[in-house]
């Protein structure tokens, strides 16, 4: 991947992390199918975590470690309490997703990303949940709304050219 490409896919990780947050503020709550709701950022931690796959294999894993690092501390902008939430939501999913795709990463790629995601998916939510709201009311609604969001992400990994992604 070239230093442009990089710069840019971090961006917009960094984007995307603080998009989360200012939806939770800003909209709130959100259907997301099967009668659940969740916190309006879902689609966007959702996509946030095919991303984060994304740049662990082509920035590498200390960097992107970084990368959620400084999310966290843009999140901050929007709202301290969600950043705290948030911050440490994505460190521990991010733990739990570096193993899982480093695992998983020899039986390709996707099967990586929708493994990890499986598991930091259900990290992120019961971390995020339980501080931002004291409440794991709305896991089985982030559960359902991060994985749509990580199937359509994956979905268009799949028709990306292999180099795009995995080079």
């Amino acid at each position: 991947m070239n230093k442009t490409t990089a710069i840019t896919l971090s961006a917009i990780y960094l984007g995307s992390i603080v998009a989360a947050n200012w939806a939770v503020s800003a909209i709130g709550v959100v259907p997301v199918g099967f009668g659940l709701m969740a916190p309006a950022a879902v689609y966007f931690v959702g996509f946030t975590l095919v991303l984060r796959d994304v740049l662990q294999r082509q920035i590498g894993k200390p960097a992107t470690v970084g990368l959620i690092v400084a999310g966290a501390g843009l999140s901050a902008l929007i709202s301290p309490t969600l950043a705290l939430a948030s911050g440490l939501a994505f460190l521990a999913s991010e733990s739990v997703d570096l193993l899982a795709f480093s695992i998983v990463e020899r039986f390709g790629f996707l099967r990586a990303v929708i493994a990890s995601n499986a598991v930091s998916i259900v990290v992120d939510s019961l971390v995020f949940l339980s501080i931002a709201f004291g409440s794991l009311a709305f896991l089985e609604g982030q559960i359902v709304g991060k994985a749509a969001a990580t199937l359509a992400g994956v979905a268009v990994l799949a028709i990306l050219p292999r180099r795009t992604v995995t080079a």
